[in-house]
Order: structure tokens, then C-alpha cells, then sequence
């Protein structure tokens, strides 16, 4: 499975916050960071406050913070709601079109390979791939204006 870029920034903002924490920090801040789009991550952020995995808080000292303890959110169930339940394979949808449908022998290895997939995700939370916080606050710094754009991978 791949995760959509989507997907991928909404666990960048978890793990920005979870360093952070309790700090607030503003959707900007992060977008600098990851030399990202500050409208594509609002986006993000929005969807992660609609699925109660990050607080917003608005105003001049506003920005996100986790909604509950980093140890308490687990990486499977945030991007399960991330993907918004988007099928590995169009057929796992509502895309029915396809010719070998009814005797396909692919449908079940790939429900399963989808299946172990989040199984393993479910086994860690947003503490433990944030362990090594001193480094990774390191990173997140907040990179002044004359930096060139920091190129983050998972």
C-alpha cells in the first residue's frame, strides 16, 4: 500500500505536535517546516480536528495541539481516517466494471496484504514513532526565511 501525500502530511503534523507538545503550533509554522502549501495543510489540519486527532485553536496565540496524549493515538486508526476509505484496488469500491470481477482470484490476497497492513499500524502509536523527540525536534525547528526549504522522507 502507499499512502497519499494527504495521508503522509497529516502524520508530519501529528509528529510535529506530538514533539511540540503542549506548545500550540500554527498550521503556518508547520507548512514552513516541511516546505509544504499552507492551504493544502489547512486542509489537513481541518480533517484532523473533524476526526478528533488534533485541537484548533484560533487567535493570536491559536494554532493545533493534540487532542489527547500522543501515547493514545494510534497510527493505524489516523490513517484510516486519512485515506477516507480509499479502496487498495478500484473493484474494493464502488468501481464494479471490471471483466474478471466475479471470478477474480487477486480480491482476497489483496484484502488481506490490506488487512496486515493496518494490523501492523495499529500495533504503534504516535509515542512510540516520535521516541527519538530530542532529534526530531532538532529537525522541526522553524527554519528562518533564508533557509532553503528543508526536503523531509519517511
Amino acid at each position: 500500500m502507499q499512502l497519499d501525500k494527504f495521508t503522509d502530511y497529516a502524520l508530519r503534523v501529528l509528529m510535529t505536535l506530538a514533539v511540540r507538545a503542549p506548545a500550540r503550533v500554527p498550521t503556518s509554522e508547520i507548512a514552513a517546516v516541511f516546505a509544504l502549501s499552507e492551504n493544502h495543510l489547512s486542509k489537513v489540519a481541518t480533517q484532523l480536528v473533524r476526526e478528533g486527532f488534533v485541537t484548533s485553536v484560533r487567535g493570536r496565540n491559536g494554532g493545533l495541539v493534540l487532542a489527547r496524549p500522543s501515547d493514545e493515538i494510534v497510527v493505524g486508526n489516523v490513517v484510516r481516517a486519512m485515506k477516507r476509505n480509499d479502496p487498495v484496488v478500484a473493484c474494493f469500491g464502488t468501481d464494479k466494471s471490471c471483466l474478471i470481477l466475479p471470478v477474480c482470484g487477486l480480491r482476497t490476497p489483496l484484502a488481506l496484504a490490506q488487512e496486515a497492513f493496518f494490523a501492523t499500524l495499529d500495533r504503534y502509536t504516535l509515542a512510540d514513532i516520535t521516541r527519538s523527540q530530542g532529534a526530531l525536534g532538532a529537525l522541526l525547528e522553524m527554519r528562518t526565511d533564508n533557509e532553503e526549504p528543508r526536503q523531509h522522507t519517511h
